[in-house]
């Protein structure tokens, strides 16, 4: 391996302009690490809001952005056993997958399922783990359920849809243009609620009431959720486009016996993130080699494009992921 490496860092807290290339060392991997050569890095919100100034990676972690990564294991370090270099894999960063090697450790880390290239396999580990944390473990989503999920055109939309769907559930999902909401139903929502002229909380109390509501909103949509929810629902929150600060009456909250809940998945723990790693292997590779679930693609930049690609992720144009191609 090379000694230094190309990579995007961010120069200043700002707008994506502030995204700039610049030459690193390539990282070592620590006890438990391996370093993947990288293929493909996924683009997602938390590196704008890093970018941004708004959210700081956790201590030890590196300051470049980038959460999830696909490329080939080129370094193990010390402690690590069943994988090894030269295997194909996708991972869950602490940070630094705007770059052309980084370490992460090697229970954080996926075989490309078979039928997948590198590029889609970047697109599965930051919505697919914070999908099946939240939707599945914390939400405890059950066949028969029904399930509304808000930006359903999203990298985390796209996946909760389908997932919610392989498992049984009876998805709604809100996205704001008619072509989002056409995605939607293609991926398997038996209703898509365009929120620029619907309602989704009659939507969803005609329906009988949402039993698990996945929302990354906030804002109005927090009490507007509380009652869109059935008896018993649970309401996941995993981030705030809208603003964490809202009025909300809870007095709702025990008329219909309600759990308001959430997480973010960067700052848990590397055990808890394993065992989110080794629940997908179980549970979802199976369905994604299958085919009945799939990585919805939005388009591909090239590594010195990232302002590009975050400016294309904040116009809310996209459907689906977006990935810089490193490799």
């Amino acid at each position: 391996m090379t000694e230094m490496m190309r990579a995007v860092e961010i120069s200043k807290p700002g707008g994506p302009e502030v995204l700039q290339l610049c030459q690193r060392p390539v990282p070592q991997p620590g006890h438990g690490e391996v370093v993947i050569k990288v293929a493909y890095a996924g683009v997602n919100r938390p590196d704008a809001l890093q970018r941004a100034g708004a959210y700081d990676p956790p201590k030890g972690a590196s300051d470049l952005p980038g959460l999830e990564a696909s490329g080939e294991v080129v370094a193990v370090g010390a402690g690590v056993s069943g994988i090894a270099a030269g295997d194909q894999v996708c991972a869950l960063l602490p940070g630094g997958g705007y770059a052309e090697f980084v370490a992460t450790p090697a229970a954080h880390c996926l075989p490309v399922p078979a039928g997948l290239d590198l590029k889609q396999a970047a697109c599965l580990p930051e919505t697919f783990f914070t999908v099946w944390s939240n939707v599945f473990a914390r939400g405890g989503l059950k066949a028969g359920e029904r399930f509304l999920v808000h930006g359903g055109s999203s990298g985390i939309g796209t996946t909760a849809i389908q997932l919610a769907k392989a498992f049984g559930a009876r998805v709604f999902a809100t996205a704001g243009s008619e072509e989002k909401c056409q995605a939607c139903l293609d991926l398997g929502a038996e209703r898509a609620i365009n929120y620029r002229d619907e309602d989704f909380v009659k939507v969803m109390r005609d329906e009988g009431g949402a039993d698990l509501v996945l929302d990354m909103v906030g804002g109005d949509y927090i009490p507007r959720n509380v009652k869109a929810m059935a008896e018993d629902g649970r309401l996941v929150q995993i981030a705030f486009l809208q603003g964490p600060k809202v009025e909300l009456n809870f007095a709702l909250m025990m008329v219909k016996r309600l759990t308001l809940t959430g997480s973010t998945l960067r700052p848990q723990s590397d055990l808890a993130k394993a065992q989110i790693a080794r629940d997908l292997r179980e549970a979802v590779w199976p369905l994604l080699e299958a085919g009945r679930v799939a990585p919805v693609m939005d388009s591909e930049f090239a590594l010195a494009d990232a302002a590009a690609a975050h400016a294309r992720m904040e116009s809310s144009g996209h459907i689906g992921k977006i990935v810089l191609k490193v490799g």
